[in-house]
C-alpha cells in the first residue's frame, strides 16, 4: 500500500482523487485476497472430504479383515478354495441342501475380496452391516439367492453409505435407505457385502476417480478394468465376488465385463428398477441407463434376473412391468436366425475382434443356426444422435457435478470441450472440418441441443431410428444379432480420448435392445502382430491412439456381443448361453 501511495504522490493527484484511488486499490486487493482465500479453502475442503472417504474405506476394510481372521481362527477346517471354485448354481444348491454354511461362504468371499482389493483397488467400502445381516439370514431360506454374497456398484444406494459416483459433490451424503435392487436382493436371501469402484461421473469407460483412484485389470495389472462398472468386473474377474450388480448407459456393464473376461447383461430399460440408483443426469430420457448383472457365466446372470424379476420388486416399484423371468424362452433349443455384424462402419474391427466374431459365427453355423449378414443403419448419424442424447445439455450437468474438484486424468480429455461455450464448439467444429474431419465430428457431438423444440425433435429422431431398425430386423428375418465387442483391455489413460469405439455398445442403449457380452477367446501373438498393421478408417491421430491403447494385449480376454429385440431379455441370455456352450465344447476338442 505504501508503494501505491508513493505512486499517487509521484503523479501529483489531488487529495480527493488520491483517496478514491487508494480506496479502489484497497478494495481490489481485498477482493483478490478473498477470492484466493476461498479457492485455498475450497481445495482444503476437497482434500478433507477425499481423505475422510478414504479413511472410511480403510476402516471398513480393516474391520472386515479382523472379522475374517477371527472367524478363520474359530473355524480352522473351513476350505475357502472349495467354496470359491463353485459356480453360482452349485453354490446355491449346496447352501439350500445344507451342504454349505452361509457363514463359511460369506467369510470365504469376504477374505478373497479384501485380498483382491489390495491387488486391484476395486472397492469403495465394505458394507459392515452385512455381518449383522448374515446372522439373520435363516429367516429367508426360500430365496433364490439364499446365502450368496453379492457386490454392488458404488451408485446403488445402501443405507448409511455414500453413493459417490466418483464425485466430490456426492461425498458426505449417506443414503437414507436401500435401493430397490438391494431390497430385492436381500429379500431373495442374498447378502450385499461390498460397494465397488467407478469412473468419475460414470460417463467414462475407464474406472478411475479422484477419491478412490484407478482400478486395474485382474488379468494384467498394467491395463484398465474398463468402466464405469469397472470395480464390479475386476472384483468378479479376480474371484472376489460371484455375482455383482452394475449399470449401463453406453456400455458400462459390457465394456468392463469384456475387458475382465466375464459375462455381463444390459437388460431392456424398465425391466429392472432404477429407484435408488444415482446418476449424473437423471432427467435425461433419450438414452437411459439400466441396472444389470455381471458374473462368471451366463447361468448366473439368468439366475440373478430370475431372482430380481419377482413380486417384491414389482411391489416396491410399480413402474416396472410385472413380467417374471421367462424360463421357457431361456431354456429353448429352437434353431435361431442370427444376424452377424463384422463392423459398425465407424470403427473398423481389430484383428482380434474379427477373429473372435468369425470363430463364433462358424460354431453357430455348425450347430445348425442360420447366419445372416447385417449392417447397422446410418451409424455416423446415429453416433451423433447418441452423443446429443446423453449430453443434450452440452455437458452442463456433468460440469456442474465436477465443479470445485480436480479432474481425474482419465476423464480430462473427454470433458475439457464441455468447458467451452456451445456456440464456440460449433464454430470450432466448422473451422476444423477441412483439416480434421474426425476432430470436427467429435466436437460436434458435444454440442447438445439448443432449445426445447430441438429436444423434441431429438426424441422423435430416436423413436424413428428404433422403428427403422426393427423394420430392418424384420426384413432380414433375424431373431438376434451377433456383433463384435471392442477390446482387449486398454492401456491406461486412453479411454478419455477414444469415444468412437462406443458405437459398438451405445447403439443398443439408444435402441433399448437387451445386449450382453460373453468371453470367447484370448488375444494371440498373431493378433498382436497383425495389430501393428492396423490403420483404422481415417488413418489419423485417433486411429493411432486406438492402436496404442490396445497394444500389448496378448493373452487378454476377447468377447462377442449378443443382442435381442426389446423386452426379449431371456432370448438374449439364451443366445449368450448358446455361444458360451459352443465355445466350451470347441475348447474340449
Amino acid at each position: 500500500m505504501d508503494n501505491v501511495k508513493g505512486l499517487l504522490q509521484g503523479l501529483k493527484l489531488d487529495t480527493q482523487s488520491s483517496a478514491a484511488l487508494l480506496a479502489g486499490a484497497a478494495a481490489c486487493i481485498t477482493g483478490t485476497m478473498v477470492v484466493l482465500a476461498r479457492a485455498v479453502e475450497g481445495r482444503l475442503d476437497a482434500r478433507r472430504k477425499i481423505q475422510k472417504a478414504r479413511n472410511l474405506r480403510h476402516d471398513s476394510l480393516l474391520r472386515a479383515e479382523e472379522a475374517v481372521l477371527q472367524y478363520k481362527n474359530a473355524h480352522p477346517k473351513m476350505d475357502p478354495s472349495l467354496i470359491l471354485s463353485l459356480t453360482l448354481a452349485d453354490l446355491t444348491n449346496k447352501l439350500k441342501d445344507g451342504l454349505l454354511r452361509p457363514e463359511d461362504v460369506f467369510y470365504a468371499y469376504m477374505e478373497k475380496t479384501i485380498n483382491e482389493n489390495k491387488r486391484l483397488n476395486c472397492c469403495t467400502a465394505i458394507l459392515l452391516e452385512s455381518f449383522d445381516h448374515l446372522k439373520k439370514l435363516d429367516c429367508n431360506k426360500e430365496g433364490l439367492l439364499y446365502g450368496v454374497p453379492v457386490s454392488i456398484k458404488d451408485n446403488f444406494a445402501y443405507k448409511n453409505y455414500d453413493s459417490s459416483c466418483g464425485l466430490l459433490a456426492n461425498l458426505g451424503q449417506p443414503a437414507e435407505g436401500h435401493s430397490v435392487i438391494v431390497e430385492v436382493l436381500r429379500r431373495q436371501g442374498a447378502i450385499p457385502f461390498v460397494k465397488t469402484n467407478i469412473s468419475q461421473g460414470m460417463l467414462s469407460y475407464d474406472c478411475s476417480n479422484i477419491i478412490y483412484g484407478q482400478t486395474v485389470n485382474p488379468n494384467n495389472l498394467e491395463k484398465t478394468s474398463g468402466g464405469s462398472s469397472g470395480g464390479e468386473a475386476a472384483l468378479i474377474g479376480g474371484g472376489g465376488s460371484i455375482l455383482g450388480i452394475g449399470s449401463d448407459i453406453g456400455g458400462s456393464i459390457r465394456i468392463p465385463a469384456a475387458f475382465c473376461g466375464i459375462c455381463g447383461l444390459k437388460p431392456t430399460v424398465g425391466r429392472l428398477s432404477k429407484l435408488g440408483a444415482s446418476s449424473v443426469s437423471p432427467g435425461q430420457k433419450s438414452v437411459v441407463g439400466t441396472p444389470g448383472p455381471l458374473a462368471r457365466d451366463v447361468d448366473s446372470l439368468a439366475l440373478c434376473m430370475q431372482a430380481l424379476l419377482c413380486h417384491h420388486m414389482f411391489e416396491l416399484d410399480p413402474t416396472v412391468p410385472p413380467v417374471p423371468f421367462n424360463m421357457q424362452m431361456y431354456k429353448s433349443t429352437k434353431p435361431l436366425r442370427i444376424g452377424y455384424m463384422e463392423s459398425d462402419g465407424l470403427c473398423p474391427p481389430t484383428p482380434s475382434m474379427t477373429r473372435s466374431l468369425r470363430e463364433v459365427k462358424t460354431l453357430l453355423e455348425q450347430a445348425g443356426h442360420t447366419m445372416v449378414p447385417y449392417s447397422p443403419l446410418r451409424i455416423k448419424e446415429t453416433f451423433l444422435l447418441i452423443s446429443k442424447s446423453v449430453f443434450a445439455d452440452g455437458g452442463a450437468s456433468l460440469v456442474q457435478k465436477l465443479k470445485g474438484a480436480p479432474l481425474d486424468p482419465t476423464l480430462k480429455p473427454q470433458v475439457l470441450p464441455f468447458y467451452l461455450p456451445c456456440w464456440l464448439r460449433k464454430i470450432l467444429s466448422f473451422l476444423m472440418r477441412p483439416l480434421s474431419p474426425r476432430g470436427s465430428f467429435l466436437l460436434q457431438a458435444t454440442t447438445g441441443v439448443g432449445s426445447v423444440v430441438e429436444l423434441w425433435e431429438q426424441h422423435l429422431a430416436v423413436q424413428d431410428y428404433i422403428q427403422e431398425t426393427l423394420a430392418e430386423w424384420r426384413r432380414c428375418k433375424i431373431d438376434v444379432l451377433l456383433c463384435p465387442m471392442f477390446g482387449p483391455a486398454y492401456n491406461f489413460l486412453y479411454c478419455g480420448s477414444l469415444g468412437f469405439p462406443l458405437g459398438y455398445t451405445a447403439i443398443y442403449n439408444l435402441l433399448n435392445f437387451p445386449a450382453g457380452v460373453v468371453p470367447v477367446t484370448t488375444v494371440t501373438a498373431k493378433d498382436e502382430k497383425e495389430l501393428a498393421h492396423y490403420e483404422g478408417l481415417h488413418r489419423d491421430h485417433w486411429d493411432k491412439l486406438y492402436k496404442q491403447a490396445l497394444s500389448g494385449g496378448e493373452g487378454l480376454p476377447m468377447a462377442v456381443q449378443c443382442v435381442a429385440p426389446p423386452w426379449q431379455d431371456e432370448l438374449c441370455l439364451r443366445f449368450m448361453k448358446e455361444v458360451e456352450e459352443l465355445v466350451k465344447q470347441s475348447r474340449k476338442k
